[in-house]
Formats: structure tokens, sequence, C-alpha cells
């Protein structure tokens, strides 16, 4: 065999490798769960979104990096061993008065931008993870412990979920936030749960009972208040009435007055016989004699009370 069909061999298997290779990387797929970017001869030129079949340029003239569309969790504190969740020295923080808890949290985010995440940061994921324990550690440093542990929780997640954003931002890895999830917020050991127990239940009772005394003091009020109305519109209609009469005296003596003007002997007389028929009616009545230093009298008023006997029979009314 001549050194000619060598070559012309030779030439012919690595014309075919490449055809293989063109053939084979000159297009590509996309899932709806996936983003692609177009890489030629590695600088980033397109994005791609759209799912289905695309066809590139062969290897090694552009290239295809695909990236996950949908929503990722970031879990910053804790770790599973055998079923069980352990708690990190990670999640050991210092709250705004001074005492220990340990935080764990979900952080949830997606890729919006593939070219920032790709070319940006060497290891975007990790920024993100320091970003998310600044985050949680400023906040929970500014909080108290009673809002870490009880009422606190949705404030102290926006307030992360806040600054968690502006840091993404400033860093311009390609990365948004979309919700920050606390999931536990723990004290050290159980001597420490069990101290602030005892203080968190005192001051459920407490409260308990001021809500109690306020609910009993509203009462007590509304009832006061429905008494004084009560009283009041008493008053209202007594001095109502009271003003009505004094109105119709008034008019009678008027008119009186005005009788008595005219003819001053007939009125006196009328007035005189009236009040007599007002006052003789109750009045005791007796007849008395005067003879002698002995005072008589005769009294009509009890024999008026005496029924009269009934008759007696004789044989003459049969």
């Amino acid at each position: 065999m001549s050194l000619k069909r060598v070559y012309a061999a030779v030439g012919m298997v690595i014309a075919g490798l490449v055809l293989i290779v063109a053939l084979f990387t000159s297009w590509y797929t996309l899932d709806e769960s996936d983003q692609a970017v177009i890489l030629t001869f590695g600088k980033a030129e397109d994005t791609v979104t759209d799912p289905g079949l695309h066809f590139k340029l062969p290897w090694p003239v552009q290239r295809v990096e695909k990236l996950a569309r949908e929503t990722k969790s970031l879990q910053f504190g804790f770790k599973n061993s055998e079923g069980k969740k352990e708690l990190s020295e990670e999640t050991k923080m210092i709250t705004g008065d001074e005492n220990i808890v340990f935080a764990d949290l979900v952080v949830q985010w997606k890729i919006t931008d593939p070219k920032k995440y790709l070319f940006n940061a060497d290891n975007p994921e990790e920024v993100l993870y320091d970003a998310t324990s600044a985050s949680l550690r400023s906040i929970i440093g500014s909080s108290k412990i009673d809002d870490a542990l009880t009422s606190g929780k949705a404030e102290i997640e926006g307030n992360v979920r806040d600054l968690l954003t502006t840091l993404m931002e400033k860093y311009d890895v390609g990365i948004s936030i979309l919700a920050v999830k606390l999931k536990d917020v723990e004290l050290p050991n159980k001597e420490v749960r069990s101290a602030f127990t005892a203080v968190t239940d005192a001051r459920e009772t407490m409260n308990t009972k001021m809500n109690e005394a306020k609910k009993y003091e509203n009462q007590r009020m509304n009832e006061a208040k429905g008494e004084r109305d009560a009283i009041i519109s008493k008053a209202k209609g007594e001095k109502a009435a009271r003003l009505e009469t004094a109105r119709g005296d008034v008019a009678v003596f008027n008119k009186l007055y005005k009788e008595y003007k005219s003819n001053p002997e007939v009125t006196r007389e009328r007035l005189t016989i009236e009040t007599l028929e007002q006052v003789l009616p109750g009045a005791e009545i007796y007849i008395m004699n005067d003879e002698g230093n002995t005072l008589k009298y005769f009294p009509i008023r009890p024999m008026e009370k005496e029924e009269p006997k009934p008759a007696e029979k004789t044989e003459g009314d049969e």
C-alpha cells in the first residue's frame, strides 16, 4: 500500500468523524422547564427559552448551556442525618436583646438572567447562600427574642426577603428571590426553653386577665351608661310633664283671674263653694249643744255607717 493511499484513508476517516460530530452537535432540544444560552467560541450570544428542536453551528464553533427555569429551593441552616434534622453551628445567632437562638429558613429562587448566572460569578449558588446567611443574621441581630420565637416571624421573613433581594441585585448574578420562609427558631437548650416557656405562659395569663378585666370594665361602663341614659330620659319626661302641668295651672289661673276681674263677687263665691265641695266630703260632721259646763255633741257619721236592723215579724203581719 502506497503512502498516498494511507493519507487518503486517514483523511476520509477524519472527514467522517468531523461529519459525524457536526451532525450530532448541530442541533439540540429544549424542555419546557429549561432555558439555554448559545456560546460562540465561549462568548454568550443568545438566550433560548422556546421548547422543542433547535439548530446551531456544530461544535466547537457553538455549544449550548442549559439551565433550569423552574423555582429552586435553598435550605439554609439545617441538614438531615439518618432522617433526623440537625442544626448546624452556622445557625447560631444573637438577637438584638443579646439572646442566643438557632434559626433556619428556606429561600425560593430562580434564574432570571442565564448569561449573568453563567459568567458574573464562579458559583452563583454559593453567593446566594452567603447572602442568605448575612441577611438572616442582620435581621435576627436587630430583632427581639420574643419576636423571633412568637408573633414576629412574618415581619422577620419580610425583612430578610427585602435585604436578600437588595444584596442579590447588587451582586448581579442573574438570580431573583421569590420567597423566604423561616422554618424554626429555637433556643439553645432545654433549660432555656423551659424558662422562656414559663415566661411566655405568664405573659399569656397576664394578657388574658387584662382582657377579662377590660371586658368587665366595658360591660359595667355600658350598664352605667344605660342607667344614666334611662335616668336622664325619665328626668326629661318628668320635666316635660311638670312644664305641661304648670302651663295648665297658669292657663286656669289666668282664666280665673279674667273672670275675677270682670265679676269679683260672683267669682269669689264660686271659688268658696268649689273649695267647700272639695273639703266637706271628707269632713266629720257633729251636732253640738253648748249649754252649761258640759259640751255635748251628737255624732252623725257613725250613725250613718250603722246598717238598719230588719223589722221583727208579728202575727198580724202574717
